[in-house]
């Protein structure tokens, strides 16, 4: 079965409508569907709670998180191979910090990795990016 890593951004896409919210809805289609596995790091999870709560108010960022919880999206904890990896890709690409949870993730369960963040342009030639943006 086909794997795609969500990161905030593909994520935050999606819940605020914008360009390329359509690609994100696809992916989650297809997950409900059985077509697909879709992973979000807990990290890059954080992110879509607190970027909301900083842009929206506490009461949005809440229902995003509980909306998202919704949805067939396996959250994976952040143990010592996954920040270990997170760290190294951060040594190796300068990728933003949160950033390399998602691109970690994709890697360690060989997957593609969803998003619409220019920082990951870095790392295309190591890992599939399906770019989210229109």
């Amino acid at each position: 079965m086909k794997r795609v890593v969500l990161d905030a951004s593909a994520v935050m896409t999606f819940f605020e409508n914008r360009p390329g919210a359509a690609k994100v809805e696809a992916l989650l289609q297809q997950a409900v569907a059985g077509k697909l596995h879709l992973f979000m790091s807990v990290v890059n999870w954080g992110e879509v709670y607190y970027s909301t709560w900083r842009a929206h108010g506490p009461g949005v960022a809440r229902k995003i998180i509980e909306d998202i919880a919704q949805l067939p999206i396996e959250i994976v904890e952040a143990g010592l191979d996954l920040t270990r990896t997170a760290a190294e890709l951060r040594a190796d690409h300068r990728l933003p910090y949160t950033d390399c949870f998602a691109a970690a993730l994709a890697a360690q369960r060989k997957a593609s990795l969803a998003t619409s963040d220019q920082d990951f342009a870095t790392v295309e030639k190591k890992i599939d990016i399906l770019w989210t943006i229109a």
